[in-house]
């Protein structure tokens, strides 16, 4: 059951935000939904839409559009604002110039508000952006989550899926550190139906031709690109990823899912926002699982967290 009477607030209503808010409305997350954009009319027009959506439902979900004095009694806010995607970036982190001044500016107004929730943030480049709202909210560690690779992970398992003609939910695969080009994935604990992934590939060489695990771990990388590239931005698959992360948070599931939050020791690394396995429940991240990975693993989680930290410098708070 979720929180009594939660609320739940997007901020940016662009196609990530709107997509997010649709996808909490039809899955009934919450009790009050609340859409907050710096154009307003696009707020109240997608508000607008979505009730019109509800009665459809299983639950009356409220929504409005709303200031930032709607974030008071929020349980969560939703941060997807950020800067356009540039067609000609070559990752993530180009972003980052731009995108500091719109977090910073959200995160400021969030918490005049009086906000005691959980923030989500979504915001590209993500592992930065949640470390510097982090900085910027002075809340506690483990109630400033990142969507992180969440999506990667999903898009892994489902390619791993597709070459043995087996359902995604049957393969257990991780993507963890930056959610970007350093990301790395615990091949040391993938499994398929229970079976270590590296003996499915030796013992299926029809159907694993020849992919190898790095190739696997680059087409998880090129994936979303792949999608920008034909329309300009991606909007379903991060949505749904959002809305399970929020899902798990309003609902106290406790699943585990591979989000960017604060390492505090965990696999030796302090004091960065990386993806890692991580129980999710009403506090926000509950707990940290820290899986055992080979040493190459480790080592490539150390140099993420490398490429993660060198912005922290340029990070105003």
């Amino acid at each position: 059951m979720s929180i009594k009477d939660s609320k739940v607030v997007v901020v940016g209503v662009g196609n990530v935000g709107a997509t997010v808010g649709f996808s909490i409305v039809n899955q009934g997350l919450c009790d009050r939904l609340v859409l907050i954009d710096v154009n307003r009319a696009k707020a109240e027009g997608e508000a607008l839409d979505m009730q019109d959506s509800v009665s459809f439902m299983n639950r009356n979900v409220k929504v409005s559009a709303g200031t930032y004095d709607d974030c008071a009694d929020a349980d969560v806010a939703v941060i997807t604002a950020s800067a356009p995607m540039d067609p000609n970036a070559n990752n993530r982190l180009d972003m980052l110039s731009t995108s500091k001044k719109i977090m910073k500016s959200i995160v400021d107004d969030i918490m005049k508000s009086g906000f005691d929730g959980i923030l989500l943030i979504v915001s590209n480049p993500v592992d930065i952006m949640t470390y510097y709202a982090w900085k910027l909210s002075g809340l506690p560690r483990e109630r400033v989550i990142g969507s992180g690779t969440t999506l990667d992970t999903a898009r892994l398992r489902r390619r791993i899926g597709g070459m043995y003609d087996l359902s995604s939910k049957s393969v257990d695969a991780y993507v963890m550190g930056e959610h970007g080009d350093s990301e790395m994935v615990s091949w040391n604990s993938a499994t398929v139906g229970g079976k270590n992934i590296k003996d499915v590939m030796t013992d299926n060489p029809n159907r694993t031709k020849d992919e190898t695990l790095d190739d696997l771990r680059k087409q998880t990388i090129q994936a979303g690109w792949d999608i920008f590239s034909r329309k300009h931005n991606t909007c379903y698959g991060i949505a749904a990823s959002v809305t399970a992360i929020l899902k798990s948070i309003l609902f106290n599931e406790n699943q585990i899912y591979p989000v960017c939050v604060c390492l505090n020791g965990q696999y030796g690394l302090n004091d960065v926002f990386l993806s890692v396995p991580t129980i999710l429940d009403r506090t926000g991240a509950k707990e940290i699982v820290e899986i055992k990975l080979a040493d190459d693993e480790k080592e490539n989680l150390g140099l993420s967290a490398e490429v993660v930290k060198n912005f922290y410098p340029d990070l105003e708070v």
